[in-house]
């Protein structure tokens, strides 16, 4: 008898096939009226298989062996950690709160407000979704330090964003000094005053 035939007897001996779906069927392999199938399995099942294996070889060479860094999280956090450090901003320095008069801080208050204010406010200040700013009705005070403060901490309630982060404490001072010379200006179209009635005190 070859080795073939021997094989042959030896399936044949230990399973059945299934007469209607040709599956092989291990003999004495039945529980609670199931049959207990003896297929080969799927070729995309035992490939993932072997790259599970593959990959857990390589991340066991790279943390214990090559030792990558970005397998550690502590490591990735402190390097995360550090580049934030590295990179914020240095802290600001404070600035008296006075109205600016002269020529040349009024020119960059006006460009920090084309570049930036005029899309809520306007270009002349009369007001878009943002407040007039040529009446005299405020919303949030018009004092010098009021005022400061809604540009450092923003309005998010009415989608105003905070500018502390974007705008050094000169430069916001500087454009509400340009702002408080658009009080009693004529704009195209004013916005209906919102807020209330304030003296001036500027």
């Amino acid at each position: 008898m070859s080795i073939n035939e021997e094989k042959t007897n030896i399936n044949q001996n230990d399973h059945e096939i299934d007469t209607l779906t040709n599956d092989r069927l291990i003999k004495d392999h039945s529980y609670d009226g199931i049959r207990e199938l003896d297929n080969d399995l799927p070729p995309w099942w035992k490939w993932l298989f072997y790259i599970t294996i593959i990959f857990a070889i390589i991340y066991m060479l790279g943390l214990w062996v090559f030792d990558w860094d970005s397998l550690y999280q502590e490591k990735e956090y402190n390097k995360e950690v550090a580049e934030a450090v590295k990179t914020a901003p240095k802290q600001q320095v404070q600035v008296e709160l006075k109205v600016l008069t002269d020529a040349s801080s009024l020119e960059n208050g006006k460009a920090t407000y084309d570049k930036i204010c005029q899309v809520c406010h306007l270009l002349d200040g009369g007001g878009l979704v943002g407040p007039n700013f040529t009446d005299d009705y405020w919303i949030h005070g018009n004092s010098l330090e009021k005022m400061f403060a809604v540009v450092e901490n923003g309005v998010i309630e009415k989608g105003m964003i905070p500018y502390k982060d974007q705008l050094p404490p000169t430069q916001r001072l500087e454009v509400i000094s340009y702002i408080i010379t658009l009080r009693g200006t004529i704009p195209a179209s004013p916005k209906a005053p919102q807020g209330e009635l304030l003296d001036w005190p500027y």
